[in-house]
């Protein structure tokens, strides 16, 4: 016999539907998009500066009228206008120095700025700004304040991996040995040598042997020949081999010059080391000389 189904039974209650989980997706801020990849290729947009080498650059025409709006060039929103501003201060480096040196400290100041900027362009623009402005005021640029920050951001980005940033850099680096007396720029460069970025350190040494190497043995004295034989003493411990070969190259300099006039050079070396280094150290300089 089938069973009525009663009519009063509790309504069964229908399942109320699970809420979803929300997932938050990050937005990723643009700022925080834009970033100084040092192996990311140069865009499209980088790619269509011109770098004009200096020897192809042309002198500035109305420079007193032209060098009223320089910084203003220099300070623009336009990192485009930037690039063409820093170019016409290498064009009045070059052409027209006495009138670009009142300005000089507010200059390098933007170059040091564009040289942290994540655009490529700007970047290499300013490091090629740099090496003119070596070239055209030598000595004159060191008494800058701002020659100390300009010449940190060198030795960074001569020790970054993007290859063209990073050979600029070295080029500059080297037209300013080439540009200025070794001793007051060696005593800018010493402190370097024991930076906590060991391709600082490298970059430091090489730019360090490049000065020595144009130095006599009155200079060294000045500077103070026990310092650089403790300087390049350490140096041949670093962890790059390009430190220790720019160590051994300061140390071959030193040798030459210290033994020019001795009749018993290598006793003479011998000497000296043991007088002012840890037999380790001293033992260090001795293996050096022997492959001359």
């Amino acid at each position: 016999m089938a069973l009525r189904p009663i009519d009063n039974a509790l309504p069964t209650t229908p399942e109320r539907p699970k809420k979803q989980a929300k997932v938050v997706v990050p937005i990723q801020k643009q700022s925080d998009s834009i970033v100084n990849d040092e192996n990311k290729a140069p865009s499209a947009a980088d790619a269509t500066v011109e770098y004009i080498l200096s020897e192809n650059l042309k002198a500035v025409s109305n420079p007193e009228s032209k060098i009223q709006s320089l910084i203003e060039g220099l300070e623009s929103k336009d990192w485009i206008k930037v690039c063409e501003s820093l170019n016409d201060v290498r064009r009045f480096a070059l052409y027209h120095s006495t009138l670009l040196l009142p300005l000089l400290e507010k200059v390098v100041l933007v170059l040091v700025k564009a040289m942290k900027n994540p655009r490529s362009a700007l970047c290499k623009t300013s490091i090629m700004a740099s090496s003119d402005i070596f070239h055209a005021y030598g000595d004159k640029f060191l008494e800058s304040d701002a020659f100390d920050q300009l010449l940190l951001q060198l030795l960074l980005k001569a020790s970054q991996d993007k290859r063209f940033v990073c050979e600029e850099a070295d080029k500059a680096l080297n037209t300013m040995v080439g540009s200025m007396t070794p001793l007051p720029l060696l005593s800018k460069l010493r402190v370097y040598v024991s930076h906590a970025n060991f391709r600082v350190r490298a970059k430091a040494a090489i730019s360090i042997s490049n000065c020595v190497s144009k130095m006599g043995l009155e200079g060294m004295k000045e500077f103070g020949l026990v310092e650089l034989v403790q300087m390049s003493a350490d140096l041949l411990k670093d962890r790059l081999p390009e430190a220790r070969e720019a160590a051994r190259s300061v140390v071959i300099s030193i040798y030459e010059a210290f033994t020019e006039s001795e009749e018993q050079k290598q006793e003479a070396w011998q000497s000296f080391c043991q007088s002012n280094l840890s037999p380790i150290h001293a033992q260090s300089m001795f293996k050096i000389i022997p492959s001359l």
